[in-house]
């Protein structure tokens, strides 16, 4: 992993304000995190309210990711164009708008389309920062402020598990998504007094024929060599994280939905502890010149024991084999910032995006799939056990098909000269 671009520390914050900026930026990221994974805890819910199958619920959680999609290329040139602060505050406005929608929707087909349109209004709250600490933090710094902030992200979807259960007899989904409107509201706020406006690059730095376009993004080697496990490891462990284990535990380990969200908040509180840790630990792994990518290829494994085991022991595999997936699946998050620190910083926000693009594609593709596998069993005679066991059997097969695709071209990499 090398960085293309010229780097300048001109740009860089002083402590204390990169601190009161990575804070701003880290509660609207949790608020995100919490209308993300919310879906998972209310899924029993809103299947009884709405009489929804497992593909409309598959839909129902994929249709964010989907919204989240969509902006995702027009996203990344805006943020090299007009910097962090204006757009993330742009966008909230629509997060805003989506939460007020679901919390008004009568129907599937509204519940659809505030959730599209909610995905769409916080897709800028990760690429923001990460395109801001591009510039604003050193390299060693910007890997443990990734994994910090994802780290919120986890606490956001520890706080969508059992407090949301809590509150749900005092307001009730509708009244959550009111309060979460507000919320995101109070997080504009903070944002417009804390985060410095964006200082545009020389023309020197951007006078590439394709300084605003995608092409070389695309074509990049690197970029290219990340995608699969991007779209398939990384999206998979979103999907799993923030949709399918919650209906597994309720329907194939015969889990009562409270005790679920017990499991949903364990599986994200384990989270919320590896993102700290590799926090603390990638500066140090850094310096000693161990690269994203080997840590990829030695780690990543792990998480296809631990399914493996889950497709295998069906009804008694309960949350902590869910959460032994996802925290073994967290050596893929390194490669996000990896992406980043490989092209040049005056492109950081359309290579950010272009790989969350990958990512979030595949949430909703996964999400959507293992929802239509389950379906599509019932065709077969399956049971329900069967059934999931069936749709996680062949998600997995498709996460070590990725992984090898990775493998292939990191070995090709190293096998280069100068590699």
């Amino acid at each position: 992993m090398r960085s293309t671009g010229t780097e300048s520390g001109n740009h860089l914050l002083p402590p204390l304000v990169a601190v009161s900026v990575f804070l701003a930026f880290a509660l609207t990221y949790f608020l995100s995190a919490l209308i993300r994974a919310v879906t998972a805890t209310l899924s029993p819910v809103l299947s009884a309210e709405l009489s929804l199958q497992a593909s409309d619920l598959g839909l129902l959680a994929g249709g964010y990711f989907f919204g989240f999609a969509l902006t995702q290329l027009p996203l990344g040139s805006w943020l090299d164009r007009f910097g962090p602060r204006q757009v993330i505050l742009a966008f909230l406005g629509v997060a805003v708008a989506g939460c007020a929608a679901f919390a008004m929707a009568t129907s599937f087909s509204g519940l659809l389309a505030a959730r599209v349109l909610t995905g769409m209004g916080v897709s800028a709250c990760l690429m923001a920062p990460l395109t801001g600490y591009r510039r604003w933090l050193q390299p060693a710094t910007q890997l443990r402020a990734n994994s910090w902030m994802l780290m919120t992200g986890s606490m956001g979807m520890v706080a969508s598990t059992l407090p949301v259960q809590w509150l749900m007899p005092m307001l009730g989904w509708r009244g959550l998504f009111w309060s979460l409107a507000a919320l995101v509201l109070l997080s504009m706020l903070v944002l417009a007094a804390l985060v410095p406006r964006w200082h545009k690059e020389p023309s020197s730095v951007v006078a590439a024929p394709e300084a605003s376009g995608y092409g070389a993004i695309w074509r990049h080697p690197y970029f290219r060599q990340m995608a699969p496990i991007g779209f398939i490891n990384y999206g998979g462990m979103v999907a799993v994280q923030t949709l399918w284990a919650g209906p597994w535990m309720v329907q194939v380990a015969g889990y009562t939905p409270q005790r679920a969200a017990v499991g949903l908040f364990g599986i994200n509180l384990c989270m919320l502890l590896s993102f700290w840790l590799w926090g603390m630990v990638n500066p140090h792994l850094s310096r000693r010149g161990i690269p994203a990518e080997r840590l990829i290829a030695w780690g990543l494994p792990l998480s296809f024991v631990v399914l493996a085991a889950i497709v295998v022991l069906g009804p008694r595999a309960g949350w902590p084999l869910w959460a032994a997936f996802c925290v073994g699946s967290t050596f893929v998050s390194l490669s996000q910032p990896a992406v980043a620190l490989a092209l040049p910083a005056a492109a950081a926000g359309r290579a950010l995006s272009a790989y969350n693009l990958v990512i979030f594609a595949g949430v909703f593709l996964v999400q959507w799939a293992i929802g239509g596998l389950v379906d599509a069993f019932a065709l077969l005679g399956w049971d329900t056990v069967a059934r999931f066991r069936g749709a996680i059997a062949v998600f997995g097969l498709c996460c070590v098909s990725a992984y090898g695709v990775f493998l292939f071209g990191y070995r090709r990499q190293r096998a280069a000269p100068g590699g």
